[in-house]
């Protein structure tokens, strides 16, 4: 199951709807508009030299989140951070989907911190994407972790993030039609969202 699928599977929409004051139809659509951009928001980072910093705020997320309890202050410092300037941009673009821009800036926050626990469960736990065989984090070389080599949590972070993505970057990404668009990961990141993504810290 693709990772986004899962994590869409795994939310609890009526409740979301509820914290949000929004329809339940209208959180499925957002959220599957949020989910690619906050994946592909990390990838991008990922690959543009953020990995270590990724890493880092995964070792702050690896339990289960209850998206009743999310903290909104720390979902908006987490999407901050993996949007950087773009922030406002990402959101209005993803307005584009179809999605409410408003309604998609504020579940953001709440996902945000779910997306982590779902990525550090893969690459600090070893789950790798859809059950794979990502090396857990005690096999990972102290020294070549830190130099992001073959094996370590940086390079299992972007085979994760890739694997979750299907693969590619966004700007690898053909930009899409608007209904592929609005039914895919990567046709909202190649065809929406453009070169927005990436512009997180470092």
């Amino acid at each position: 199951m693709a990772a986004i699928d899962e994590i869409l599977q795994n939310l609890p929409i009526d409740q979301l709807a509820q914290q949000v004051g929004a329809e339940p139809q209208e959180v499925q659509a957002a959220a599957q508009a949020a989910l690619p951009a906050l994946l592909g928001g990390l990838q991008a980072n990922a690959q543009g030299g953020g990995a270590s910093s990724i890493v880092e705020a995964l070792g702050q997320h690896t339990d289960d989140v209850d998206p009743a309890r999310v903290d909104p202050a720390d979902g908006q410092k987490i999407a901050s951070h993996i949007f950087g300037p773009n922030e406002e941009q990402v959101y209005s673009a993803l307005g584009g989907t179809g999605a409410s821009s408003g309604l998609i800036k504020k579940l953001i926050p709440i996902l945000a911190p779910i997306v982590l626990s779902y990525i550090a469960d893969k690459v600090l736990k070893g789950g790798g994407v859809g059950g794979g065989t990502a090396t857990p984090q005690t096999q990972a070389p102290a020294d070549d972790t830190a130099r992001g080599g073959p094996g370590s949590l940086d390079s299992m972070l972007q085979d994760v993030l890739g694997g979750a993505l299907g693969g590619g970057t966004a700007a690898q990404q053909t930009p899409a039609p608007q209904q592929e668009t609005q039914q895919s990961g990567g046709g909202i990141l190649g065809g929406i969202l453009g070169g927005l993504l990436g512009g997180g810290r470092r």
